[in-house]
């Protein structure tokens, strides 16, 4: 530990312009906490290569701390603050409230700062550090929101071998604990109404949130379709660890302008342009394979209504598909399995998935034209 340590104090030494003592400490206290990761985990102890671990995540910390450091005090809290909001944005309102913009980041806030003390006392407990410890330099301040970082993005062992990071495990609770009258007050504090005012129901902006409550449509089969092709989408994602495309995509469909999205994700233009591209490619790869059928039902394009496709262009379709996709086709249409299907085509499962993906995009195609 002594090495990992002195390696630390001298990359500070050299990229900052904290004193010898500040960098000192906070070379021991990240020694201090990759020791104790490389000594609990079973798997890094198993691999033979203790050593390299603990350089890799000591490099890691430290990469993280210089760039608080070079952020510095105001902007670093920005970062941190928008990275943060990033994994939450989705989880932090209660599925039955109907919230504004303005009022889910007042909701953030709240939460935020809430789980920014949290961490302080966890950091406090982990580093075994003085009960009233504050970061005093900018050196301290970049180790508090590095490990804040990697505090909130921890991964809590759930039931039936899942994962979650704590911080979404702790704004779900959260918004679960909100009280109808909160998210009301919210409201009224997001169109700018007097504390002081009537709090009553005839209030205006009271009048709109109570309207919206009542008037809301029942439950109907294609908003319960809907609803499971988000899931399904959400989940998707997840699984493919897109948690970024997926960040993207509880913003979307808030209908938020392209800037909101920035200024939440913390993105450039550019940046949130590809981002934007990344997640066309796997909703496409979700439309067209994994969940066809489901997306295909929500959109009425289903095989009982031939994609969605007028007559004119079900014809198109049969004269531009080779005859194997034309005997496809008409196997799906009466519902024979997958399985039995390759084996009258004389192809693997992969390669009929190939073929069908191909069909829908051409059917996709010419029901856009």
């Amino acid at each position: 530990m002594g090495s990992i340590s002195e390696l630390l104090f001298q990359e500070f030494r050299d990229a900052t312009q904290a004193s010898a003592q500040h960098c000192r400490e906070v070379s021991l206290r990240l020694a201090n906490e990759v020791s104790r990761i490389c000594t609990e985990s079973q798997r890094i102890q198993r691999s033979g290569e203790v050593e390299t671990w603990m350089v890799t995540l000591a490099r890691h910390r430290l990469n993280q701390c210089l760039k608080y450091n070079r952020l510095g005090s105001r902007r670093g809290r920005v970062e941190l603050h928008s990275t943060l909001s990033a994994v939450i944005y989705r989880y932090i309102t209660p599925p039955q409230v109907q919230s504004s913009y303005q009022a889910r980041l007042t909701l953030i806030e709240d939460f935020l700062q809430g789980f920014y003390i949290e961490s302080l006392n966890a950091f406090r407990r982990e580093n075994q550090v003085p009960s009233d410890y504050r970061p005093r330099s900018l050196l301290e301040l970049s180790e508090y929101m590095a490990f804040t970082e990697r505090y909130g993005k921890r991964r809590i062992p759930l039931p039936g071998r899942r994962s979650q990071q704590l911080i979404i495990l702790r704004a779900q609770t959260f918004s679960q604990q909100q009280p109808p009258e909160t998210m009301v007050d919210m409201e009224q504090a997001a169109e700018g109404s007097s504390p002081d005012g009537d709090r009553s129901w005839s209030t205006a902006p009271l009048q709109q949130v109570r309207e919206q409550m009542v008037a809301r449509e029942p439950d109907t089969d294609e908003s319960s379709l809907r609803r499971t092709v988000i899931q399904e989408l959400m989940a998707y994602l997840e699984e493919r660890q897109q948690e970024d495309c997926a960040n993207y995509f509880a913003l979307r469909l808030k209908d938020l302008p392209a800037s909101e999205i920035e200024a939440i994700l913390g993105l450039t233009p550019r940046q949130r342009d590809y981002l934007q591209q990344r997640f066309k490619y796997h909703l496409i790869r979700f439309a067209l394979s994994h969940h066809w059928e489901l997306v295909h039902q929500w959109l009425e394009a289903d095989l009982e209504r031939n994609f969605g496709l007028t007559p004119q262009q079900w014809a198109r379709l049969q004269e531009q598909i080779t005859p194997k996709q034309v005997e496809l086709l008409q196997l799906k249409q009466d519902k024979v399995e997958d399985g039995a299907i390759a084996q009258i085509l004389g192809c693997t499962l992969t390669q009929l998935h190939k073929q069908w993906s191909k069909l829908l995009e051409l059917a996709w195609e010419i029901r856009n034209s």
